[in-house]
């Protein structure tokens, strides 16, 4: 059993504007108080108008389900009690006047220092699956195995169609906006785990990133745990959006970890192509053409998706997963992706409709 945990970053945002709101300290202080909440499931992020959730370690997907409504209604309850509401959505659909704070430590002091027009503009919100990998080395091998599918995670993710009150064009406007970082997107390959650690402290020696923190990749080794973290998708709108994506990147973890084992040769895609593939992926969402990881054309996006679970079918199948996920796929492929229920609660009510979306 692949144990698993997952975070969540969610915007503050004033109820009737939709204007962020830099409360984090009100907030996590009213959810300090809250017996549903352990004072480490709850934290600061980079900005005030931030924060983060974190369910602890979990061994079955219906464990996860609950701590994610746990920790949502809770920190729901802590925001309206600093007269704020929490809004799960990629990427800030409104903005204020002012530049929004920091949180007040040193690393984002520094990070403010370095790039004061990219911090102002952080406010990203993602979904971040952490699976647990028996090694560095394995870790590596899972890394390798899962970047042709990462491209099709961000499609079926994107939550983020609209910036400073417009439409962007792009379902998930986060993933474009958080391209602009030294170690983003796409991660590399790697051969082995030295090879991972020879460049990662190659881009530590030169400067072009501060910590570990900073490697901004779609995913990535952690450095505090045991893990493979993925941090491709957007933050959900819905909690069982959230258990699916975690579902299906267990699965895929489960899937390249079979498949290291039994020698099975790794999809090798060019790199420009899953570059683009990822640009692809952003812009379309679900509705279009994606690139896909086996043939060398796009293909219709719902067809790109059956590829991604036919991938990721012997995975489901060795946690114990494939029924629940079968239920939450068809449910979320009926709604469709959160960009596309954003775009349709525009369309209907403006901005209203939008703001009553994101924080109902």
């Amino acid at each position: 059993m692949l144990t698993f945990g997952i975070e969540e970053e969610y915007l503050l945002v004033d109820e009737v504007s939709g204007v962020p709101v830099p409360r984090a300290a009100e907030v996590l202080a009213a959810a300090d108080l809250l017996p549903a909440l352990r004072p480490e499931e709850a934290q600061h992020e980079l900005l005030q108008v931030q924060v983060e959730v974190a369910t602890p370690v979990c061994e079955e997907l219906a464990e996860a389900a609950d701590h994610l409504v746990r920790l949502r209604d809770a920190l729901g309850t802590a925001a309206r009690k600093a007269g704020c509401r929490i809004a799960p959505v990629g990427a800030a659909p409104f903005q204020g006047l002012m530049p929004v704070p920091v949180t007040d430590r040193a690393r984002y002091r520094s990070a403010r220092a370095d790039a004061p027009q990219l911090v102002d503009d952080l406010m990203l919100n993602g979904m971040h699956v952490h699976v647990g990998v028996p090694d560095r080395d394995s870790g590596i091998a899972v890394l390798n195995r899962l970047r042709p599918w990462l491209p099709v995670l961000v499609a079926m993710a994107a939550n983020s169609p609209f910036w400073q009150g417009r439409e962007t064009g792009f379902a998930s406007w986060r993933t474009i906006h958080f391209d602009r970082w030294p170690a983003s997107g796409q991660p590399p390959a790697f051969r082995d785990a030295a090879d991972y650690e020879r460049r990662v402290r190659a881009l530590q020696d030169t400067g072009l990133i501060r910590d570990r923190g900073a490697l901004y990749w779609h995913a990535r080794l952690s450095e505090r745990y045991p893990t493979i973290e993925v941090r491709a998708a957007d933050v959900q709108l819905l909690p069982q959006d959230a258990e699916l994506f975690a579902a299906l990147v267990r699965a895929l973890v489960a899937t390249a970890l079979a498949d290291d084992r039994a020698g099975v040769p790794p999809l090798r895609p060019d790199e420009e192509l899953l570059r683009a593939a990822t640009w692809q992926a952003a812009h379309n969402g679900l509705d279009g053409r994606l690139a896909s990881p086996n043939l060398p054309y796009a293909r219709p996006a719902g067809s790109v998706v059956e590829e991604l679970m036919a991938y990721a079918a012997p995975g489901l199948a060795a946690v114990g997963d494939t029924e629940r996920v079968g239920e939450l796929l068809e449910a979320f492929l009926a709604a469709g992706t959160g960009a596309r229920r954003q775009r349709l609660a525009w369309h209907r009510g403006g901005r209203a409709g939008l703001i009553d979306l994101l924080v109902g």
